[in-house]
């Protein structure tokens, strides 16, 4: 039995486009309505078959939906919110994908309604690509949703948690502030990580005859991966999210330097057991069961 009659996907982009096809596949929803903005991003939708109708204004379709899930960048979070908002019907619920859950929140209260339920949330899944062609319905399978509602224990919350259990996700419930502050460490902060040394490669390639790219190893690989990213979500993260990951990017700073102090006297029992500390770290990632991808069938899908 599907845990809502009817969803509105708010943005059709490579999470929007996965829930679709994942409440098709695995019967979350009876009717699955989809909106975006572009219009070639509708027309895709609509080729693509994965929702019963698209829209480019989401305010005609919200007034038939029990669940409206906003899945745009974070600074169109409020833009997106202000359209549906007022057509939603009293008793939906109003949940979103941002992976930063402060300023959502933040953004969001002002606009929402006594009649509607908010329950923020936030799938810790996605890959390099973006689009509605980049999506499929397991990318939600054996990953994280994180839910920061206010009450945990309201009917809503419950609802919107089935309904991430039902596409295959594990729901944990936590603060706004706790959440910010894990993502930070865990996901925003190894992104700008990538960005920035892959912006620091290209420059070197100036220097190097182009041989930075000719001889990438595995690890350069994997970062360039990452930084391949969605220019604007990433922006949006980083901008909305700032206080914590500047608070990561300092203690960042303090350790690499250290590394660095470390490599240049010579001190080889503090880069070593540096580096036995980093190893331990991703054996436990292993043995949590956090390096198993979702599958790609035969797409190259890894997780932020």
């Amino acid at each position: 039995m599907a845990t809502f009659e009817t969803i509105l996907i708010v943005g059709g982009g490579l999470i929007g486009s996965s829930l679709a096809r994942a409440a098709k596949t695995y019967g979350q929803a009876d009717t699955i309505l989809m909106a975006d903005k572009n219009a070639d991003v509708v027309a895709t939708i609509k080729s693509l078959n994965i929702a019963n109708e698209a829209n480019v204004d989401a305010a005609k379709l919200a007034a038939d939906a029990d669940l409206v899930i906003l899945a745009v960048p974070p600074g169109r979070m409020a833009d997106a919110a202000a359209s549906v908002i007022p057509e939603m019907k009293a008793g939906a619920i109003l949940s979103d994908v941002g992976s930063t859950k402060g300023f959502v929140i933040e953004a969001l209260t002002p606009l929402l309604r006594d009649d509607i339920s908010f329950v923020p949330g936030h799938p810790i899944a996605g890959t390099e690509n973006s689009g509605p062609e980049a999506g499929f319905a397991e990318l939600f399978q054996k990953r994280w949703c994180i839910l920061t509602p206010e009450d945990e224990t309201s009917p809503a919350a419950k609802r919107v948690a089935a309904f991430w259990e039902g596409l295959g996700s594990d729901v944990a419930m936590m603060d706004a502030k706790r959440h910010d502050t894990v993502l930070a460490t865990t996901s925003h902060v190894p992104h700008l990580l990538a960005y920035a040394l892959v912006g620091t490669a290209v420059d070197m390639e100036r220097v190097t005859n182009n041989e930075v790219v000719k001889f990438s190893a595995g690890g350069f690989r994997d970062f360039t991966r990452i930084a391949a990213s969605d220019p604007e979500m990433w922006r949006d993260v980083f901008l909305s999210n700032k206080t914590a990951v500047l608070e990561v990017v300092d203690r960042y700073i303090e350790d690499l330097s250290a590394l660095k102090r470390a490599i240049r006297w010579g001190e080889g029992d503090d880069l070593l057991r540096e580096f036995s500390k980093t190893r331990n770290i991703r054996r436990q990632i292993i043995d949590a069961g956090q390096d198993t991808d979702a599958p790609n069938f035969g797409r190259d899908k890894k997780p932020n």
